[in-house]
This record gives structure tokens, sequence and C-alpha cells, in this order.
């Protein structure tokens, strides 16, 4: 015979019951929330396990566990469960710890002939000399497990993320040399905006050059855009190489014009002959400083020769240090240009490619831009 149980005074705030009212309605709560926030209600019309779990089609100790965890957390507590201890982890923490020092380490200093490791490898190797090492636990060790260890690490041993090493012990000081011609640039605009004429007329270019420029052609014709079917140019997947054209470029800083030579290779022939589009380019007194990379056509036996014949202060060359082709302007200038005139260019021949070119350098110098470098000479220091 069941133990008649004593009905329990369970007290509410209207707030409660509202908040309990409409979880009871709701579809999108989890059922058991939906359900036992039902229970109170209809506990609190009708104080009774029994009546309440026939009403509702459960067991009345279910209703009076919820009952009783309503009074002792509040009614709307009682609609979570209580969290539970849960199993000891199997995994110790010095299991974890050297799992963790193992995938800092590469797969192939461990005898695989993977450079990296995988998480399957990984769990793989654990199991199989983790026991060995004082860990029995890893002895069952799931790829799964291994993903979870080295999320909460936020390690990706799978993963290479780059870095550049700098390898120039005199970055410093060449940083801080082409920043003092940019401030020198800054300084001739402000005196050419009070004065057209200079005594002793510079010019400074930034110069570059664009290797592999390539002349691919179409094998099918562009299909235009059609509104409402296609909102872009449709292109053929197969093209044809014609081979590929270098860009050697300087910018005027003071003026903003662009000289440019464009050669199927850029050696020391090709730059010296850059050279000399900018020796007739300026007048004889003009000063070119030029700021420029170290590329081998730059410093070669060729180059020296051919600036050493020429009068002493027409050319000086200021060099960015290794890996700090950043602080030469003509790189951001390739950059647009590549986006805007190179970009999707289809040519039937090299000829063609080097004629549109041309063209765009010709259209940027009929409406020329004067690149500001913001440098912060202090900081270079």
């Amino acid at each position: 015979m069941a133990r008649w149980r004593r009905a329990i005074e369970l007290a509410m705030t209207d707030e409660e019951i509202e908040s309990l009212r409409a979880l009871s309605r709701s579809r999108t709560e989890p059922a058991r929330r939906v359900e036992r926030a039902r229970m109170l209600l209809a506990y609190r019309e009708t104080p009774s396990f029994y009546a309440v779990g026939r009403s509702l089609g459960t067991h009345h100790q279910t209703v009076e566990r919820c009952v009783e965890r309503a009074l002792a957390y509040g009614p709307l507590a009682a609609l979570d469960d209580r969290p539970h201890p849960g199993k000891e982890p199997t995994i110790t923490s010095e299991a974890k710890a050297w799992l963790v020092s193992l995938a800092c380490d590469k797969a192939k200093e461990h005898g695989y002939p993977h450079e990296l490791w995988t998480t399957r490898l990984l769990a793989r190797h654990a199991r199989e000399h983790g026991p060995a090492a004082g860990h029995s636990c890893l002895a069952r060790l799931v790829q799964g497990t291994v993903c979870k260890i080295l999320a909460k690490e936020e390690i990706k041993p799978h993963k290479v993320r780059y870095y550049l090493e700098n390898r120039d012990a005199e970055f410093e000081r060449k940083m801080a040399e082409v920043l003092c011609v940019y401030r020198e640039v800054a300084v001739l605009k402000r005196t050419s905006a009070k004065s057209k004429k200079r005594r002793n007329a510079v010019a400074i270019v930034s110069c570059d050059e664009k290797p592999g420029i390539q002349a691919i052609a179409t094998t099918a014709p562009d299909l235009p855009p059609e509104p409402g079917v296609h909102a872009t140019f449709a292109r053929d997947h197969e093209y044809k190489r014609h081979g590929t054209l270098s860009l050697l470029a300087g910018i005027d800083l003071l003026t903003g014009k662009v000289h440019a030579l464009v050669r199927d290779r850029h050696r020391s022939r090709e730059f010296i002959e850059f050279l000399k589009l900018l020796d007739t380019a300026y007048p004889a007194r003009t000063a070119i400083k030029l700021i420029l990379d170290n590329h081998s056509a730059h410093i070669s036996r060729e180059t020296t020769a051919w600036l050493a014949a020429r009068p002493a202060g027409r050319f000086e060359f200021t060099f960015t240090p290794k890996h700090g082709s950043w602080l030469n302007l003509i790189e951001g200038f390739f950059s647009k240009f590549a986006r805007s005139v190179l970009r999707h260019i289809s040519v039937a021949s090299k000829y063609e490619l080097k004629q549109c070119i041309m063209a765009g350098i010709d259209d940027i110098n009929r409406h020329p831009v004067i690149h500001t470098w913001t440098y912060r000479l202090a900081d270079a220091a």
C-alpha cells in the first residue's frame, strides 16, 4: 500500500507565475522545462502530487521532486536539472601535458614521414607510446579526445603560420635613410609651393620592376552581361599563353609622372636602358635620386660601370632594406595598376600586351597623382 504524502505549500510571486505560464505555452523551450512549468502551475491550483500526476500523465514522485526543487531553489531554477558530479576524468593532467608537449614537436622528429601532426596520427602515436611513457590512460585514446585537448590549449599543430625573419642587420639604418628621402620630398614640395625657382634642381624617383606579366589569350569570345540573367562577363576556362613581359617603372614623387619601360626581361641591360630613359627625361643639372631595392641588376658591374661614366652627382641610389619593399612607394602603384589595368586582361600577343601597358601608363600621366609617404622618422631612429 502506497504511503500517504502530505501536500507541501508552494508560494510563488506574480512574476514567477507569469513566467511559468509563458514557459508552459512555449514551443521552442526544451520539453522538460515546459513539462515542469506545467507541473508547478497545476500543483499551485491542486496541491496534490497524485492529482497533478494523473492530470499530466506523469508519476507522482516526479511531481514531488519538482516541487521540492522549487522550494529549495525557486520555481524558475527548478525547471533545469541540477549539475551532476559526473564521471572522474580518465586522462590525467600529466598525460594531457605529455600529449600537448608532443603536439608542439614535428611529426618527422618522431620518425614519421609527415612534416606535421594530424590529430589521427597524434592519437595513434599516443596509444602506441603513451603507456611506455607512464601514461596508461592513453592506451585507448581516440581522435576526438585529442581534438578537445588541443582545442582547450589553443594549439593547432596541423597548421603553419608564416613569419618573416629579419635578415638585415642594418634594417633600421636603411629604413631611416629611405624616410629621410621622403622627408626631403615633403620639404621640396613646400619650397616649390612658395617659389617656382629652385637653385639645385632635384628629382626623386621611386622605381622597381614588375616581372612576369602574362600575355594570355582567350580561346573563345567573352560573353557580355545580360540584365536579369548574367550580372558579369563570362569567359571560357581555356586560355593560351604567349609569354611574359617585365615592367620597369618609376614615379616622380614631386610631379607624379610615371616613367616606364616594357621589356621581355629585367636584367642589367634593361635597367641601364631605364636609367638612360630617366637621364633624357630630366635636365642635365638635375640630380636624380632613386629609391630602389637590392635587386642584382641595380648593383651589378654593368650598372656600376655605366653610373661611373655619368657626371658626378647625376644619380644617387637609396636602397630599401632586405624584406623592406613596403618602404618603396612604387609598390603601391604596381598594386593599383595590376588591379585596374592588368586584371582580367586578354591579349593576342606580347606586343599587344606591351601596347596595353604603355596605354595605361599614358592614361595615368594625363592625370598624375602625387604620392605621399606618411613617415615617422622618430620611430625609425
